[in-house]
């Protein structure tokens, strides 16, 4: 790999994205001997690390709109590995067709004959059913990869020169995006996860998805930076100021993120009505209880003591460690959301897990590495550019 400080750019990109292309075509193909040999299993395990992956994007995608809506200026020299990220999208608009063939072995309110026994689904049949939930996934990807596609190609085009007009339009663009964002986000994941057990609903539901996918995104991005250092990328651009600021999101938004899963969970409680608290008495039962304690322990106040003090945030090793295990409490929190309605009394690993994970995780990966060999890893006519590269951390 050899890179250019001077134009921004990845001369010789080098092998790591034909790697990572190779470990997901492998992933995806071990995958498919998994739905050859237990089709219910792999449908579960490929959602799972699927809905893991796509809130990294979305969270990524929701990191660049909000950029944009607030002028930013510290985090400018992380909006295009931002953007790469959020490319992703469409790919994994692809990868989402094997769920819609696997709608059977995933939903019940997807059998008629089921729905035919059940007064409640027969209520909820006009919303829950296949064609009109293909529709709506359509929908739903169609949004996110304009808008990720739209903002890219916008800073692209500001390398060649910058237009003042051209940024008030990707403000604007931002702005109404937003508001899509934000009811299709919520849609999806009522959609997506929430309807696994189609008796359930919680309003924050969307709320807690996008939280854990933001909180997530900004872990990844923390390695991604860490890995482009260590090849003496960028090295001079992002600095320890920058990463102190993404040690604080991350912070923040592990506080974000546990006090909306535990305003779920307070409310259901205080209720105490059947229909609500058998979710989480789903979770509590056998080895589920285990793992409901290690994302209550782990997804909180692990990294929540770590992360505490400044130096802490300061520590790229620290930092590293920390952002690492961020995105495998992510995956187990998407695992305890999914394989309950699958396994009811207590939770079960094999090797479909990690694959379907990895395989999925390497493509995105590729499409990241491959926009990064692409264009300029950051915007070099923003005119906050150099501010950005200067950013010093008040406290």
């Amino acid at each position: 790999m050899r890179y250019d400080a001077k134009t921004y750019r990845l001369v010789e990109p080098g092998s790591l994205g034909k790697r990572a292309l190779m470990v997901g075509v492998a992933g995806l193909a071990l995958s498919g001997v998994g739905w050859a040999l237990d089709a219910d299993r792999f449908f579960h395990a490929y959602l799972a690390a699927l809905v893991c992956w796509l809130a990294i994007a979305l969270g990524a995608l929701f990191f660049v709109m909000v950029h944009y809506l607030v002028s930013a200026r510290w985090s400018v020299v992380l909006l295009r590995l931002s953007e790469n990220v959020a490319l992703s999208i469409p790919y994994l608009a692809v990868l989402f067709i094997p769920v819609l063939f696997g709608l059977g072995h995933l939903y019940h309110w997807s059998h008629a004959d089921v729905v035919a026994a059940d007064e409640m689904l027969q209520n909820k049949s006009g919303y829950l059913n296949a064609p009109f939930f293909i529709v709506r996934t359509v929908i739903y990807f169609a949004i996110w990869s304009f808008l990720a596609g739209y903002l890219n190609r916008m800073s692209v085009k500001q390398d060649a020169g910058y237009d003042q007009a051209r940024t008030d339009r990707v403000k604007w663009v931002a702005a109404v995006g937003m508001i899509a964002y934000a009811l299709s986000v919520t849609a999806a994941s009522f959609d997506w996860l929430m309807s696994l057990d189609a008796h359930w609903y919680s309003t924050i539901f969307g709320v807690n998805y996008f939280a854990a996918g933001l909180l997530t995104f900004v872990s990844v991005l923390v390695l991604l930076a860490i890995v482009l250092r260590r090849n003496g990328v960028l090295t001079e651009t992002i600095t320890v100021e920058h990463y102190h600021d993404l040690g604080k999101l991350i912070f923040a938004f592990t506080i974000f993120w546990s006090y909306t899963n535990f305003s779920q969970y307070l409310l259901i409680w205080y209720g105490n009505i059947p229909e609500e608290t058998i979710w989480y008495a789903d979770r509590w039962v056998g080895s589920w209880k285990t793992i409901s304690l290690i994302i209550i322990f782990g997804h909180f106040a692990v990294p929540f003591i770590v992360l505490m003090t400044r130096s802490a945030k300061r520590s790229l090793t620290v930092l590293g460690v920390t952002a690492a295990w961020m995105v495998l409490m992510h995956y187990i929190e998407m695992y305890w959301l999914v394989y309950p309605t699958y396994i009811e009394h207590g939770a079960s690993f094999g090797w479909m897990e990690p694959v379907t994970f990895v395989g999925i995780g390497a493509i995105v990966f590729w499409v990241f590495w491959s926009k990064c060999a692409k264009e300029r890893l950051v915007p070099i006519n923003d005119p906050k550019l150099q501010g950005s590269i200067d950013h010093v951390n008040p406290f």
